[in-house]
Parts: C-alpha cells; sequence; structure tokens
C-alpha cells in the first residue's frame, strides 16, 4: 500500500499557492478593484503573495481562460477589457438566453428541479441581505443556472453558463449602481419567475425572464454611459494591443 501524499510537498504548496493568487485576483477583477486594462505584474505578485513565478503563472493562465486577463505578445499582462463594441449582441444573447431557458424550464421541470432552484434563490437573498456583491454575483448565476438546468437543453445550459460568466463584472456595475443595496423587488422578480414555473406557465415565464433581463442590461447601459474611466481602460488596452 503506497503512502499518502504529504500535503507539504512542493506540489501540494504549489498548488495551494496558485489557487490562492487566482482566487484573490479574481475577485479583485470581478469587483472592479483591478480596473479594465490594468497591468498585472508577476514580479509584484511573486512578492506580494510570497511564492515564486510559477504558482503565479498557474493563476494567470486560468484566469486567462475565464477571460479575465489577456496575454500580451510582448509577454506582458492586463486585466481584460469590457468590449464596448461587444455589449450591444453580448446584451441580445443574454436576454434571450433568460428567456429561452426559463421557458423551456416552465415546460420540462421535473421533480427536484424546482428544490435546487428555491434553495439557489435563498443563497441570492441572503446575499442582497448582506449587500455582498460578489456573493450576488455567484448566487444569482446559479440561480439562472438551476433554471437552464431544468431546461433540459445542454446546449443552452453552456450558453447561458458562457453569458453568465463573460457578464460577471457588468453585473458588478449593476450592483454598484444600487450602491450594493439591490431593491427588493428584485429579489421578488426571482420569486415571481418561480411561480411561474411551478405553474408551468410557459408564456409567462418567457415574459417575465424577459423583462427581468432587460432592466439589467438597461441599467448597466446608463451606468456605462456614466462611466468614462471604463471607456478610457478599454481605449488604453485595445491600443497597447
Amino acid at each position: 500500500m503506497s503512502e499518502p501524499a504529504d500535503p507539504t510537498t512542493p506540489e501540494r504548496r504549489r498548488g495551494s499557492g496558485a489557487r490562492l493568487v487566482y482566487e484573490q485576483l479574481r475577485d479583485e477583477i470581478l469587483d472592479l478593484r483591478l480596473a479594465p486594462g490594468s497591468p498585472v505584474d508577476e514580479v509584484a505578485l511573486s512578492e506580494r503573495f510570497g511564492l515564486s513565478r510559477t504558482p503565479v503563472r498557474e493563476a494567470l493562465v486560468r484566469l486567462q481562460g475565464e477571460g479575465l486577463v489577456t496575454a500580451l505578445p510582448n509577454r506582458s499582462t492586463l486585466v481584460s477589457s469590457l468590449d464596448v463594441a461587444a455589449l450591444p449582441p453580448f446584451f441580445d444573447a443574454l436576454v434571450l438566453m433568460y428567456r429561452v431557458t426559463t421557458r423551456l424550464a416552465a415546460e420540462h421541470h421535473r421533480a427536484g428541479d424546482l428544490d435546487a432552484i428555491r434553495a439557489r434563490q435563498a443563497a441570492f437573498a441572503e446575499a442582497v441581505a448582506a449587500q455582498d456583491a460578489l456573493a450576488m454575483i455567484a448566487t444569482n448565476a446559479a440561480f439562472h443556472a438551476a433554471i437552464a438546468e431544468a431546461g433540459r437543453n445542454p446546449y443552452f445550459c453552456a450558453l447561458f453558463d458562457r453569458l453568465l460568466n463573460d457578464g460577471r463584472r457588468l453585473l458588478r456595475l449593476y450592483y454598484e449602481s444600487y450602491d450594493d443595496r439591490l431593491p427588493r423587488r428584485f429579489v421578488e422578480e426571482h420569486e415571481d419567475l418561480i411561480a411561474a414555473l411551478a405553474a408551468r406557465d410557459a408564456e409567462a415565464s418567457d415574459r417575465l425572464a424577459g423583462a427581468h433581463a432587460e432592466q439589467i442590461v438597461e441599467q448597466i447601459g446608463r451606468l456605462m454611459a456614466r462611466r468614462s474611466d471604463l471607456a478610457i481602460a478599454l481605449t488604453r488596452s485595445s491600443v497597447d494591443k
């Protein structure tokens, strides 16, 4: 029988270090403490976390895979931009996925699906009450992912998951526009969605999901129009490439 792995081995420590760097940078990027277009310095990160550059690079590769940082040809790394030109088609796709996944969930959900959706909604409501923006982002995505899974279309699930991931920083702007004090009515909109799903009312589910998504898009659009600093960051990051 082989000996159990020693958690103090260099490989294990490196993996833990990479995870630490990844989680910390991910939160800072999603929370917009690291602005779009800002540089990410491997040496500075190594010193900050007291790690070699290898786990830092592993963390950056993972962040790059999630579209949160961009590696440039000159080997420098930037926080990925929010591409203003890509927002209209992104919003169109997002609203469509809100609608179609919710409609399908109304038609095809099975026993137990509503329990999972309600559990995700309870977690979202807790995050809203706590005014925890990063938790709101995560629990909102989990709520809508559970609805998509209840619709039983894996292609739509995959696309919606990608859109929700791509839109995490936009959602941070959305919550920021309310000073992280999301009005109770938006929690209630989720409850209305659940009621329509439980009634298997596909038309109401489609309509409610569309309205829910549209108000998010409109609020983000208004905020982006006021955030000239984001536009500057986008321009700089595009020029640097």
